[in-house]
């Protein structure tokens, strides 16, 4: 049975990871974690702070400073996607997920696949210990994929 996290629990790691670090424990950085674990989309600085200024106000360079220290503990990933703004994700407590990112509106859609899971962990090379993957794949999304006209038979 899995486990559920709750955000109190993430909230002790980053607290404890600010006290080892020796940083400031600021309601602004307590506000992003919360902003960010609370949600479940994928984000970007600028939407971030965006979307924060209506409960809280925080600056982007706060956003981004936070951010660096979550993905130092583990607490988020960067996924840097080809042609879109890097984006970030919640990871603490996250099974492995492969993402679906529309080269035309920039949509990212999660999948699971137990294959394609079981393929990778099987696979071991000679000089190097697998801890962890990403999977990206890329192409367009059915709004962006043009529709085939059906042909009108007399």
């Amino acid at each position: 049975m899995k486990e559920e996290i709750t955000y109190e629990a993430i909230k002790e790691v980053f607290t404890a990871y600010l006290h080892k670090k020796k940083l400031r424990k600021t309601p602004e950085r307590y506000a992003i974690l919360e902003k960010i674990y609370l949600s479940e989309a994928h984000f970007d600085a600028e939407t971030l702070c965006s979307d924060m200024q209506t409960e809280y106000r925080v600056s982007l360079a706060t956003v981004y400073n936070t951010i660096e220290i979550m993905l130092d503990c583990s607490l988020i990933v960067k996924h840097p996607f080809v042609g879109l703004t890097s984006k970030y994700e919640k990871t603490f407590g996250k099974t492995t997920h492969h993402h679906l990112i529309c080269s035309k509106c920039g949509n990212v859609r999660e999948f699971t696949d137990k294959k394609i899971q079981t393929m990778l962990k099987s696979k071991t090379f000679a000089t190097f210990e697998t801890t962890h993957y990403s999977l990206y794949l890329y192409g367009l999304c059915n709004k962006c994929k043009p529709q085939k006209k059906k042909s009108l038979k007399n």
